[in-house]
């Protein structure tokens, strides 16, 4: 690494959750699932909740400042914006997020035609954007609100081929996620475990090596994100 990574090899960004109206007539995000990557949230402002979809069911998570919510790969969520609802949000496998570790919760002939996925997911640059990011939104709670019925009355079960899909969606990812993966965060926890050996037998190991690292914001607008307007850093890299 040119850099040491941002602790636990996470990626970290500010979120401030989508105020307009949705088709459900409730202000938010657009309802997906990460294959890869588990995701927390840290609330520093406003209210709302995180919908989620999971093996334990639908459940609804209220969200205040101060809370602290995260979840494991393959659960869906959507975030309700009561007013303000600003976040946090830590990914693991800093990097596979922004690679395409995500899924969304598209109808059924959408997700199973991965042409239609892609057009469906992509955003415009320029003018048109953030009506195109309503549009995927809407898209993604018509398929979202069929699931949640469904998991509500036959439980976690109700997500098997939604899981499915996705992971022929993001199959061909794979080979470099894997190469990615491989340098940055399992290199990382390698460094640990060496660190540790080299401490057990005395020895300062990494120490001599240590540094500070700043990040940078990506510049410009904050990003149309899946469940609002985002602002990001750069982050060290292999």
């Amino acid at each position: 690494m040119a850099a040491p990574l941002f602790p636990g090899g996470v990626a970290v960004s500010d979120l401030a959750v989508y105020d307009g109206e949705g088709a459900d007539g409730r202000c938010g995000g657009s309802p997906h699932l990460h294959t890869a990557s588990s995701e927390g949230y840290v609330v520093v402002g406003g209210s709302g909740a995180v919908e989620t979809l999971s093996a334990q069911g639908a459940e609804v998570h209220p969200l205040a400042t101060g809370d602290i919510v995260w979840f494991s790969p393959g659960t869906v969520h959507r975030l309700v914006n009561d007013g303000g609802l600003r976040l946090l949000v830590v990914m693991s496998n800093a990097g596979l997020p922004e690679a395409g570790d995500a899924v969304l919760t598209f109808p059924d002939e959408v997700l199973a035609d991965p042409a239609a996925y892609a057009t469906a997911t992509a955003l415009p640059d320029g003018e048109g954007r953030a009506d195109a990011a309503r549009a995927r939104r809407d898209l993604a709670l018509a398929g979202y609100e069929r699931l949640r019925g469904e998991v509500a009355r036959t439980g976690g079960a109700a997500l098997a081929a939604l899981h499915a899909r996705a992971a022929r969606l993001v199959r061909h990812r794979v080979t470099g996620w894997q190469e990615h993966w491989e340098a940055t965060v399992a290199a990382e926890a390698e460094r640990t475990r060496a660190q540790l050996a080299a401490l057990a037998a005395g020895e300062a190991g990494a120490m001599a090596a240590a540094a500070v690292v700043r990040a940078d914001a990506v510049p410009g607008e904050r990003g149309y994100g899946m469940c609002g307007r985002l602002r990001t850093w750069e982050w060290p890299t292999a």
